[in-house]
């Protein structure tokens, strides 16, 4: 049994999250947060590109598009990332500055 620190996610949509390491969390979403302020707003598509290749360069433990996306989606419900309104494909930008 993992004694590694989790984090429950939260979804914008109030659906249930997803229970993952918080180390896998805090690694994608350092990622997502730095490719969307370089190119503030981006289409989804082309941030997951992005994503997954930087974090095959981390040398990230896991399923990246899996990750990718339910970090996204935690971003999004707690105000960080925010769809921009009427874009197909939907298109997302940064809400607030992290520290």
């Amino acid at each position: 049994m993992s004694t590694e620190p989790r984090i429950m996610t939260l979804h914008p949509q109030g659906k249930a999250g997803v229970n993952i390491l918080l180390r896998r969390y805090e690694q994608v979403k350092t990622v997502l947060l730095e490719i969307v302020s370089e190119t503030n707003p981006i289409p989804f598509d082309s941030l997951t590109d992005k994503a997954e290749e930087r974090l095959k360069t981390e040398k990230f433990d896991g399923k990246p598009l899996w990750y990718i996306v339910s970090v996204k989606l935690d971003l999004e419900a707690r105000g960080i990332l925010k769809r921009v309104p009427k874009t197909s494909p939907h298109q997302l930008r940064l809400t607030q500055v992290e520290d």
